[in-house]
């Protein structure tokens, strides 16, 4: 995952999803030095991580956030592979 607050809206790229029946849209994330990642390599299953993608206020530090895979080379041979289970919300606040 990447800490939000190292992210600038210009790191954002809007990128085409394209799916079978249509064409959605969704962003990419530009490299930067400035970005500061963290991966969690012990996650126990009874723990989660919450990605927050998009915010629409303004006036907060993390609008939204960036995440990624990669392959581990330190993953023994044979390991199981990792499980994700990934679930949209929308949230909606009244104040």
């Amino acid at each position: 995952m990447c800490d939000a607050r190292s992210l600038e809206a210009a790191d954002f790229i809007a990128s085409d999803l394209v799916y079978r029946d249509k064409v959605g849209e969704t962003f990419s994330v530009r490299p930067s030095p400035n970005h500061r990642w963290y991966y969690y390599p012990q996650l126990p299953p009874d723990e989660a991580l919450l990605l927050k993608i998009y915010d629409s206020k303004t006036d907060i530090a993390a609008r939204a956030g960036a995440h990624t895979a990669f392959d581990d080379p330190t993953t023994p041979a044979g390991a199981p592979p990792r499980r994700s289970i990934e679930l949209r919300a929308l949230v909606f606040f009244d104040e």
